[in-house]
């Protein structure tokens, strides 16, 4: 976290330290000096700081605008600051370094940053899920607008305004498909529910604007019984399991009808999983 400049969630964590129990004595020792440290190094991360620099003492200032302080911070230190993170994001492998820097990127007030990601995202085959960050950068960036760019071999327009920020952001049909999973694991699979919690997000990012993301949005519970068939059926062989198709199309109420859908549904999850895209 220290070298990732992450110092309100180190200090975070420090605290919740400190409050734990069982530990030898010299382990409280080094976090409270760790902590005091930070708190008095970089004072305007401390959640109870009293010193918060522009800001009347009974405001309390958010996590962006600390985010926003820092970046201009770094970039009046160094001019170059949003080139190295530009190159960090365009030219590294991926890693939580392009994560970061783009999120430093997203409080940058250059509007060239902005054009550079919108065509780095429209010129290039990225990663599923970076192409998402990126969107997400851009919407932080306040663009407006459209942009298309190319998921596998779809064309994909979105609304850039539109992109949602935080997993709770997604439509409530989104939400709906992975609660019917739930309904049928979170007691006596509780393993598969958790891995299916993480999956589903994932999935959801990588497919966003895309066809398959657009059947999940149907107003129908047939698709939420389609797309939570299939995540259960993915998650299961995963876990190197086996499950009974039978079984769990009659679990989800999934009709002989509605099969050949079930199976579209699982076969783009099966790829987006053996492609190892579930990962950053």
């Amino acid at each position: 976290m220290l070298e990732n400049e992450r110092y309100g969630e180190a200090m975070k964590l420090l605290r919740f330290l400190l409050q734990c129990q069982g530990q030898e004595e010299r382990h409280y020792d080094e976090w409270r000096a760790l902590l005091e440290w930070l708190e008095a190094a970089f004072p305007h991360y401390a959640e109870d700081s009293s010193i918060a620099p522009d800001i009347h003492e009974e405001e309390e200032i958010s996590e962006e605008d600390m985010a926003r302080q820092h970046a201009r911070s770094k970039l009046e230190q160094d001019q170059g600051y949003a080139d190295k993170l530009l190159r960090t994001v365009m030219e590294e492998p991926l890693s939580e370094q392009t994560m970061l820097a783009l999120e430093q990127l997203a409080y940058l007030e250059l509007p060239e940053i902005d054009e550079a990601l919108s065509s780095w995202l429209t010129d290039k085959s990225l990663h599923p899920l970076l192409q998402f960050r990126v969107l997400q950068t851009l919407r932080r960036r306040g663009t407006q607008g459209f942009i298309t760019f190319t998921r596998g071999e779809e064309q994909v327009e979105v609304e850039i305004d539109t992109v949602p920020l935080r997993p709770e952001d997604f439509p409530l049909q989104i939400v709906r498909i992975l609660e019917r999973v739930a309904d049928q694991t979170e007691v006596h699979e509780p393993t598969l529910f958790y891995f299916a919690q993480e999956l589903w997000i994932q999935f959801v990012m990588a497919v966003y604007g895309t066809r398959d993301y657009d059947s999940m949005l149907e107003e129908n519970d047939s698709m939420t019984d389609i797309w939570a068939a299939a995540l259960h059926m993915t998650v299961a062989d995963s876990l190197g399991g086996s499950h009974d198709e039978e079984d769990t199309r009659s679990m989800y109420a999934v009709t002989g009808a509605m099969r050949f859908r079930l199976e579209q549904a699982y076969r783009s999850m099966k790829q987006f999983v053996s492609a190892g895209l579930g990962g950053q």
